[in-house]
């Protein structure tokens, strides 16, 4: 007795086990036409690995395996389903079985009850049970290509997204539901003047294709990272069950979504080992570094420029540039940041540039020494520092009469002062025009009187002026509102010359913005993304409207690569850049 209420318990319990798993397989008819399809469908409420369906004999496999899950939360109580279907078309007429399907779920393996279907002959009217949408998901798919899943930190990868379609179906129109969303990359779009469709394959079948979008990135954190999908709703029209007088079929408009699908990258970080001091973040390929200046004689008090310079493909928006150091008695203005990149399917090309106006005070020799740079080289995965000329500045004396003392160079080549020159008081008159004054006398004459009273008069005038200087001093709105007004017409005086000229106005206004961020919140080149702009603006306390018009006109620089802009849209973003820029440096 013992004995079997033990094997009874046993009993109980692997048959509560076993009923907490279900695998079932389950067919959209039992009995259908030579000319109809069958859809069988595998159903299990755990997720499982190793599925292993029949083989199918007696059918021909035409879509699938299409796979589904549906995870549901109803009163705190989980219900799970996940389904692999498969659609069939009958070889012949007869009775046939589906065989068994496997799968292995918390380590047991769970196979299916064989199904009986009868297959009888060919019917008037197939029914194919949700055949345009089957049609329709099996010869139409939008797929996203990466160049690279495992890049370095700041290394361009390219993501193209396709979408293929089968010959046996058209699309009339679509449209783009849901747009990815790059947060954890510097994103360019790049523009495609014309879709163009061309032949290809897809799983080893001929498909037709059409590249939608290309996209540049540059990630900007280590680790996995998410590529968010694509989703398109796009009109399919699919061949149906009625046809014309002629045989031919007609064709149904079903409207489908697709999505290319979520993509993991792995992002590796650079390597610490071998990193220079001075690297600041750039990576490329085949950077070169460029110290030039536009004049290496002058005069002492006149100005030259000289630029930095680097060119080659990498991430050129993304790091600061190695700052220029001069002798400190050489007048430095702060430098105009330049750039000329662009962006292709191989990522960021071109130059950037700092730009500096030097004002050599004495004469002498001037040495600009070299400036050195480093980056991460992708060609050869190692770091490397390149190092520029030193140039050397032959200063003469300034220009006479510009009341600078000129300057002499020691036996070191060091500017020293000198002695000023002896014709320094050539200016005065040596000879003179002497008249006689005549018999009126010179006191009490009207000059005698305009010279005497007219100090006096100019007292009142003093006095007011200088009340005018203090009310205009302790205006201290007024004053700001002033400085913010000059700040923002100096940032934009080159975006307003370019108003007509769409790419030149929003480069130059994109430019504008950038260097006012930099001068005004000393923020690096390589933070300005919209997140961190929007979180520095917050911080110095500018109100929540001046920060999204300011996102709002980065965003309109952006859009404006690869959507055509009005003389009126154009003179609008100006307008509102004034006025950002002036609300901002109010506030901060």
């Amino acid at each position: 007795m013992k004995n079997k209420l033990v094997l009874l318990i046993m009993f109980m319990v692997s048959s509560l086990a076993i009923g907490q798993v279900q695998f079932e397989a389950k067919v959209s008819k039992n009995r259908l036409g030579v000319n109809e399809r069958l859809r069988v469908d595998f159903v299990m409420n755990e997720d499982g690995d190793n599925f292993n369906p029949p083989s199918f004999t007696n059918f021909t496999v035409v879509g699938g395996p299409n796979q589904a899950v549906s995870n549901t939360w109803v009163n705190g109580k989980r219900s799970y389903s996940k389904t692999y279907s498969y659609f069939l078309a009958p070889k012949g007429r007869g009775n046939f079985t589906i065989g068994q399907a496997e799968i292995t779920i918390d380590g047991n393996v769970y196979k299916t009850m064989p199904v009986q279907v009868e297959v009888t002959a060919a019917v008037d009217q197939p029914t194919d049970g949700e055949n345009s949408e089957y049609i329709a998901s099996e010869n139409i798919h939008l797929v996203a290509e990466i160049s690279n899943t495992n890049p370095y930190l700041n290394e361009a990868i390219t993501v193209v997204y396709k979408l293929y379609v089968s010959p046996r179906i058209n699309v009339s129109d679509w449209r783009q539901l849901d747009n990815p969303k790059f947060s954890d990359f510097w994103s360019q779009n790049i523009d495609i003047q014309r879709l163009e469709v061309e032949n290809g394959t897809y799983k080893g079948e001929p498909y037709r294709y059409v590249v939608l979008r290309k996209t540049v990135l540059y990630p900007q954190k280590t680790g996995k990272l998410n590529i968010e999908p694509l989703t398109l709703n796009i009109s399919v029209e699919v061949p149906g069950n009625r046809r014309d007088i002629f045989g031919n079929r007609f064709y149904e408009t079903v409207d489908k979504v697709v999505a290319a699908g979520n993509r993991v990258i792995e992002v590796k970080p650079l390597p610490e080992a071998g990193k220079p001091a001075d690297f600041t973040g750039a990576v490329g390929k085949n950077l070169n570094l460029k110290v030039t200046a536009n004049k290496t004689e002058l005069r002492a008090t006149e100005s030259l420029q000289a630029k930095v310079e680097v060119t080659g493909q990498g991430n050129l928006k993304l790091f600061d540039l190695p700052p220029l150091t001069v002798p400190a008695s050489m007048e430095q203005y702060e430098p105009e940041y330049s750039e000329n990149v662009r962006t292709n399917i191989n990522g960021m090309q071109g130059s950037i540039a700092n730009t500096y106006t030097l004002v050599p005070q004495v004469r002498g020799k001037y040495p600009i020494p070299p400036l050195s740079f480093s980056y991460f080289d992708l060609n050869s995965q190692s770091y490397k520092t390149l190092t520029s000329q030193e140039i050397m500045l032959d200063v003469a004396a300034p220009p006479a009469g510009s009341g600078v003392a000129s300057g002499s160079s020691g036996s070191n080549g060091v500017a020293q002062q000198v002695p000023a020159a002896t014709n320094q008081f050539r200016y005065i008159k040596l000879n003179t025009s002497l008249r006689a004054i005549g018999e009126e006398p010179f006191i009490g004459s009207v000059l005698f009187w305009s010279l005497f009273l007219g100090p006096v008069l100019l007292i009142p005038l003093a006095i007011l002026f200088g009340k005018r200087r203090e009310a205009i001093a302790g205006d201290v709105r007024g004053n700001r509102i002033r400085k913010a007004d000059r700040l923002a017409r100096k940032y934009l005086s080159e975006a307003k010359k370019n108003l007509g000229d769409q790419n030149k106005f929003y480069d130059s206004l994109e430019r504008a913005l950038h260097n006012y961020l930099k001068a005004k919140l000393h923020i690096q080149t390589s933070e300005m993304s919209k997140e961190r702009i929007s979180e520095l603006l917050r911080s110095k306390g500018v109100d929540a409207s001046t920060e999204t018009e300011f996102i709002e006109l980065l965003k309109s620089c952006e859009f404006a690569r690869y959507t055509p802009a009005s003389n009126v849209a154009m003179q609008q973003d100006y307008d509102k850049a004034v006025r950002v820029i002036s609300e901002i440096d109010k506030q901060v």
